[in-house]
């Protein structure tokens, strides 16, 4: 499916483009609203959520997504050691098991992610030859965009790049490349899709004053002024209890260096009573502000369970963070 996508797709293209299934009854997705329906009529896009086939086959998994959450992004089946272990030799079992249950459902994807330190196969970690790297990178990105191009909406082209001081991480790809590494990656992405957003994504961009934030907001700036072709900014939303008093003044600063913004992984352990609202405000407050996903449908399948971070328990019943939500986008 080929979409043409403006600087922000309005609601209505979104479900022109990704028409949705028919809802869950109340049994079956145990919530009493959708989070995503609500959303939409505040004139976002999606409020979402992550999966992968080991959670879609299991429990109430599928139907609550189905029911409750209108974007799905995976977990891990898209990453590097997933999809290309050996150099040349890709393995799509998982990743095309998820796009299925996406499209059959209606649901928005965003894809996660093609260039990043972590999960990384020990092959391309050892790669110490400048014009090998950008042949490997060039290679791993063109052949995971163009496999579903034209099916996702966005993509995290480069994950988790800058660290606490808002410089640079050390990664064989910046020790290789340098910030050359950035326009290689974004602009490969370009071209193998060009109708998909593409962004920066990263976490610890919490507080609208930390160097990481500021560092990630100048730098960005910076390479969209030079032609590279980056459209949105992601804040992945890790957070402890209060935190969330913090983020609408941190979106407001992080969603003024590109044309779009979204709150990709938000996971927050032992919430208090207004963290949830203030994470839907964040969004709603930013007018580039895409939409929101939670980093997994209930607690125990958190990959940092303790806490009870997400927005349904281990027995899939809805929590009271989920109705924060639904008074936070009443």
């Amino acid at each position: 499916m080929k979409l043409a996508l403006a600087s922000v797709l309005s609601a209505s293209a979104l479900v022109s483009a990704f028409p949705m299934a028919e809802p869950e009854p109340l049994f079956s997705r145990q919530a009493s609203e959708s989070i995503h329906e609500k959303m939409v009529a505040k004139g976002k896009l999606y409020f979402g959520t992550c999966t992968d086939p080991n959670r879609i086959n299991a429990g109430s998994n599928a139907a609550i997504i189905r029911a409750n959450f209108g974007q799905v992004t995976p977990e891990n089946s898209m990453k590097w050691d997933s999809t290309e272990p050996n150099r040349g030799s890709f393995n799509f079992y998982n990743s095309d098991q998820f796009m299925q249950f996406a499209t059959s459902n209606g649901k928005l994807v965003r894809g996660h992610t093609t260039v990043w330190h972590s999960q990384l196969p020990g092959w391309v970690s050892s790669i110490r030859d400048r014009a090998t790297l950008t042949s490997v990178m060039q290679n791993h990105i063109n052949t995971l965009m163009g496999r579903w191009k034209g099916q996702i909406y966005a993509w995290d082209v480069i994950n988790e790049m800058f660290d606490e001081s808002g410089g640079f991480r050390s990664s064989v790809f910046y020790n290789v490349l340098g910030q050359d590494f950035v326009r290689i990656a974004f602009e490969t992405a370009r071209a193998a899709d060009p109708d998909a957003k593409l962004y920066i994504n990263d976490y610890n961009l919490d507080s609208a004053s930390y160097a990481k934030l500021t560092g990630l907001v100048r730098n960005v700036k910076s390479w969209i002024s030079q032609g590279i072709p980056i459209d949105g900014v992601g804040s992945q939303g890790h957070l402890q209890s209060g935190q969330g008093a913090n983020a609408p003044a941190a979106m407001a600063a992080l969603c003024g260096a590109a044309s779009e913004c979204a709150l990709t992984e938000v996971d927050i352990q032992n919430a208090n009573s207004q963290d949830w609202g203030n994470i839907v405000k964040a969004c709603l407050n930013q007018q580039n502000c895409v939409g929101i996903t939670v980093w997994g449908v209930r607690d125990s399948d958190s990959w940092r369970p303790q806490g009870n971070p997400l927005l349904f328990d281990s027995s899939y019943r809805p929590k009271t963070a989920y109705q924060q939500v639904l008074q936070a986008l009443s």
